[in-house]
């Protein structure tokens, strides 16, 4: 934004540094500033909109930082008190218009503006137009109050109305530009319809021209957000629109129109009527905000006296007064940005200069965090999955239509779903996994994910799946090694007996935790692939974290590696579809006390070579002593030994 130099020079009797200097020195007090033959390039934050998007408020700064005393511009008006008002006001719109002030100036002389204004106005980036719209943009420009002036005997019924616009309302402003408005848009209007675009720019009916000879000025306060959306909406910025989408101290209105009445007398020989026609009904006064000093000094690691931070705060405009340890600070309405003491301490810091703000290394004791056991074990399985040569996946928590036909599940529906794909929430994780495997092209692939799923509560899930030929041992000796590098031991695989439709009910189980039933493990069913166009065999687990991660250890129990070696025998046993597989590994491990290293399920098998109703199980036995090589006569004699008592079984057959 810009500014005249030679503008602001006249808030004071001191002369100002010059411009470029000046401009170097702003930029030590929160201002981005260059200067450029006689003008400032202010770059103002948001937050200070209010009061420093005008030349009043940049010089009330400068007056601050360099300490010397500003002087406001005269706005002493004559006021005629034998002429009356004659035009009314009426705000409909009130939530959208805290404030709104008309006065009457009667016996304008429009002309062109004096040469001075002309050339402070085209600094500023503004054309000069006649002497009456050039003063009220003139004191936009000075106070940071936009303001208009109407022809007052173009207002027809001599009554001024604040509204929202009818549906199918139409608006000419003063640049010729036609719009099509609608209820969100707020207008001023006389009993014609629109005369101006509130807060935002006028129309062309009522405005001055050379025939003028009684002007109404409007100065008004608009709801920021309701002046933004028009403005949008309209596509049409301004000046004025800039200024009330900030925010404006709704107890400048009334000195701004004074201001313009003052500016009018002199150089359009205007009369002023003798009231202020305002609507007022909700006043703004100054915030009150309780400071303590010893704050101060301990935030800004400083040792500022009460006596400095008084001055300083009486160069910013504020006022106050001292109240035990602590300032009661009044601030002025012009500073919408300031509502904490921590915003007072930052003035103070601003003023006092961060250079002066030695630096200092933190005092204090650390104190670690609490652990976080659900964050750890966490890592902790990631680490063991990444080891194993997985990889993580995040999904999206949401299902589409078309996943609920293809794994015939019951999720709950999004209220309002950004699109079809997004239209329920997950039920399980294995939804996306899959298609995370189509999108690989069936390729072997290894992927696990840890995320929330939704049905009746919300919890968290351990999802695994590979892809490649016999799948379901290769993740079932994924899952022993997970279980075991979490220091659980009393884990077993039990039969799944749910019917869920995309398992594959002949590879399928349920994971277990001594008598805690922690997941599942199974082959996803061929119709599921089909439906997915996967050819290959595709195995998943999906455990409880919020049960698993409870039951996990960091006490590991240390086995040293046996010296002797280990001997392996098959076994491969007929069985009914009924039997499970824990009953036969249950009578292996009691016949083979402390020589039985290991019994591994590596197959079942059901087909034309099996009688009808049986299956085979085919075990892996590792035989090992701790102390000796163990003999083969000894190996054989256990051996034997439980093959005759899973013989014993009538409807067991040990396959020679």
């Amino acid at each position: 934004m810009k500014f005249s130099y030679d503008w602001l020079q006249s808030f004071f009797i001191k002369k100002l540094p010059p411009p470029i200097k000046l401009a170097d020195f702003l930029t030590l007090y929160s201002f981005e500033a260059s200067s450029n033959k006689g003008v400032l390039d202010l770059d103002i934050l948001p937050n200070r909109g209010p009061d420093c998007f005008s030349h009043i408020g940049v010089a009330r700064e400068i007056a601050a930082v360099l300490g010397i005393k500003l002087q406001i511009p005269s706005m002493n008006i004559i006021k005629d008190k034998g002429l009356k008002d004659f035009i009314s006001i009426e705000v409909k719109a009130k939530s959208a218009c805290p404030r709104y002030a008309i006065r009457t100036i009667f016996g304008v002389k429009v002309g062109p503006s004096p040469k001075w204004m002309q050339e402070r106005l085209e600094l500023c980036g503004l054309r000069p137009i006649n002497n009456i719209v050039d003063a009220a943009n003139y004191v936009m420009i000075e106070t940071g109050q936009p303001l208009h002036a109407f022809d007052a005997e173009k207002i027809a019924g001599k009554k001024i109305v604040v509204r929202f616009a009818k549906k199918g309302e139409k608006i000419i402003t003063l640049d010729g530009q036609k719009f099509d408005l609608d209820p969100s848009i707020l207008i001023i209007a006389d009993n014609s319809g629109p005369i101006a675009i509130a807060g935002i720019k006028g129309g062309k009916n009522p405005e001055v021209s050379e025939k003028t000879k009684i002007v109404v000025i409007e100065s008004a306060n608009f709801n920021p957000k309701t002046i933004r959306a028009g403005s949008k909406k309209l596509g049409l910025k301004t000046d004025a629109s800039l200024r009330f989408e900030h925010g404006i101290d709704p107890n400048l209105a009334e000195l701004a129109s004074n201001r313009l009445a003052y500016v009018i007398q002199k150089i359009a020989n205007g009369k002023v009527s003798k009231n202020l026609i305002d609507f007022y009904p909700k006043k703004t006064f100054p915030k009150i905000i309780k400071l303590d000093l010893t704050y101060v000094n301990k935030l800004l690691g400083t040792k500022i006296s009460e006596k400095e931070i008084r001055n300083i705060l009486e160069k910013l405009g504020f006022q106050s007064s001292k109240i035990g340890s602590c300032l009661k600070v009044t601030v002025p309405t012009f500073r919408l940005d300031l509502s904490l003491p921590e915003d007072l301490i930052e003035e103070i810091g601003r003023i006092y200069g961060y250079e002066n703000i030695l630096p200092k290394l933190p005092f204090g004791s650390l104190v670690p965090a609490k652990r976080n056991l659900k964050v750890f074990w966490r890592g902790m399985i990631k680490n063991i999955l990444k080891e194993a040569g997985f990889s993580e996946i995040y999904n999206y928590s949401f299902v589409s239509q078309k996943d609920i036909s293809i794994f015939k599940i019951n999720p709950l529906e999004v209220k309002n779903p950004t699109s079809s794909e997004f239209q329920y929430l997950r039920p399980s994780l294995i939804c996306n996994l899959l298609k995370n495997v189509k999108k690989n092209n069936n390729k072997e692939i290894k992927i696990f994910e840890l995320g929330n799923i939704f049905g009746k509560t919300e919890k968290t899930m351990l999802t695994g799946l590979i892809s490649q030929d016999n799948a379901f041992f290769l993740l079932k000796g994924i899952i022993d090694t997970l279980l075991r590098g979490l220091a659980i031991t009393d884990f077993y695989y039990d039969s799944y007996l749910e019917d869920i439709p995309f398992w594959n009910s002949k590879r399928s189980a349920e994971v277990k935790i001594g008598q805690k039933k922690i997941g599942f493990l199974g082959e996803i069913s061929s119709s599921v692939l089909r439906s997915l166009d996967i050819s290959e065999r595709v195995a998943a687990f999906e455990l409880d974290f919020e049960k698993l991660y409870k039951l996990c250890s960091e006490e590991h129990e240390y086995m040293p590696i046996s010296k002797h070696p280990a001997a392996i025998r098959d076994l491969s046993i007929l069985v009914p579809k009924k039997v499970k597989t824990v009953e036969v590994l249950n009578i292996i491990n009691a016949l083979g006390e402390t020589l039985v290293r290991d019994v591994d399920l590596f197959d079942i098998y059901e087909g034309k070579e099996v009688p009808f109703e049986k299956k085979n199980f085919a075990f892996r036995i590792v035989y090992q002593a701790e102390d000796r090589t163990l003999k083969t006569d000894e190996i054989d004699k256990i051996h034997q030994k439980i093959i005759k008592i899973l013989d014993e079984n009538p409807e067991w057959q040990v396959r020679k």
